[in-house]
């Protein structure tokens, strides 16, 4: 890199990342929290839609999963869109474009209008959680991702905290306004505020750090400097067809299709597991719903910060997935025992949050570029398969048993299997990289 006329101490830097956390991660975050709610409050509405519509059970858990069909088949273009185009315009489309679709959703009368809007909004979240994170590595070297990850991803926990009371205030004191069902008026105050943040993301948002007009020239260059000379270090690789051939991107979409079957279940079937253990008041469903979120939220930045200050990758992220998995299946086991089961449900929900910040610092061990922009939305549109395949499994588990303990017994196994996946990642890493195809 050019010798920069002004120097800057570490200390002025540390402030840069500082005023760039404070800055992008709360306003990142409020996005998600929109994202979130969006993609998941269909969970609550099913309390009452399922019987206006009569719809069957595997009717909502095939709608609640086919979302992530969309979301597998346009992710990868959306992020190499980014990375093109930047990350504003490309946030900008995607949250107005999924608040008007969610919106939608208040008018469904039919199970093929159900499953063509939830599919067309995962075609319109598509890339938005993969391009967040390419847009961090824009700003943050690799020392401070599992932290910032963190902090990012506390949206998801977050979410739960505000989406589940929010949601049974809606649902509680809606129900026949202006002849609308509650569930209707839950679609449409959840959509709005999202159509309104895309166009407050096109002025707030800059695309790179010298872009920003609240930091320094010259901490702005060397932010962007180190992330460079970061990507440009032997082992990364930068291609991103080269990337689609080494097998540590498939390792990962596994490990991480695993993780994601976990969170789509507790996001979408936690206020009917809460149902099935006895409580019925849409209200207290919905603040009974924040608990295992609250735990989440905790752990998850806990985790990325001591993963940070280790150095410690692996380990933080399979330990997390033998929670998670030990979580389920005492859920599935106690589901009779309504005390016992919300515990062992935060249980759950603190290792399945507490393994995204640290997961997805492992594929940016060794991909830069072009490669990270195509490989990081591969690997989460691949990962987010789970979230139509587990959703789906618990909702015919709950038809034709009465019951989603089956379910959550078979999710239990895939979050067991990627603990064990991610115990072996440092060890089949080495030997992919050995045979990993090099480029120039």
């Amino acid at each position: 890199m050019d010798r920069m006329e002004t120097p800057v101490s570490a200390a002025d830097l540390d402030e840069g990342y500082r005023r760039a956390t404070l800055r992008l991660i709360p306003f990142l975050v409020f996005l998600f929290i929109l994202a979130w709610i969006d993609r998941v409050n269909v969970g609550f509405a099913k309390l009452q839609m399922l019987s206006d519509l009569k719809f069957s059970e595997a009717v909502y858990g095939f709608g609640a999963g086919i979302f992530f069909l969309g979301y597998f088949l346009f992710e990868v273009p959306s992020n190499l869109l980014l990375e093109k185009i930047g990350a504003r315009r490309t946030l900008a489309r995607i949250t107005i474009l999924w608040g008007l679709a969610s919106m939608s959703l208040a008018w469904v009368q039919s199970e093929w209008a159900f499953y063509a809007i939830r599919f067309l909004i995962g075609v319109f979240e598509a890339g938005f959680f993969p391009g967040v994170v390419l847009y961090l590595t824009y700003w943050f070297p690799s020392a401070r991702r599992s932290k910032i990850n963190g902090l990012f991803m506390t949206s998801f926990a977050v979410a739960g905290v505000i989406g589940g009371p929010l949601a049974g205030i809606i649902m509680g004191t809606m129900g026949g306004r202006l002849g609308l069902a509650n569930w209707q008026w839950l679609f449409i105050l959840e959509g709005i505020p999202s159509v309104l943040a895309g166009f407050a993301v096109l002025r707030f948002l800059p695309d790179r750090p010298t872009e920003a007009g609240w930091l320094s020239k010259p901490v702005a260059a060397t932010m962007e400097a180190r992330v460079a000379e970061e990507g440009r270090q032997a082992g990364k690789e930068a291609s991103f067809s080269a990337a689609l051939r080494d097998g540590r991107v498939w390792l990962c979409a596994l490990i991480y299709f695993c993780i994601v079957s976990g969170n789509a279940t507790i996001a979408f079937w936690t206020p009917s597991i809460i149902k099935e253990i006895g409580v019925r008041d849409p209200i207290a469903i919905g603040f009974l719903a924040a608990i295992p979120f609250v735990a989440g939220t905790i752990a998850m930045v806990w985790n990325g910060a001591h993963s940070d200050r280790t150095g410690e990758r692996r380990l933080h992220c399979a330990v997390a997935g033998l929670v998670a998995a030990a979580g389920l299946a005492a859920t599935a086991a106690l589901i009779g025992q309504a005390t016992l089961a919300l515990a062992s449900l935060t249980v759950a929900a603190v290792g399945i949050l507490a393994a995204f910040p640290v997961f997805w610092s492992l594929p940016q061990t060794f991909l830069a570029g072009t490669a990270a922009a195509g490989a990081i939305a591969a690997i989460n549109s691949i990962g987010n398969l789970a979230g139509f395949l587990a959703p789906y499994t618990v909702g015919l588990s709950t038809q034709y048993t009465g019951s989603s303990s089956n379910g959550l017994y078979f999710v239990a196994g895939l979050e067991l299997l990627a603990a064990i996946l991610t115990f072996g990642f440092a060890r089949w890493r080495e030997g992919a990289a050995r045979l990993a195809p090099k480029t120039a």
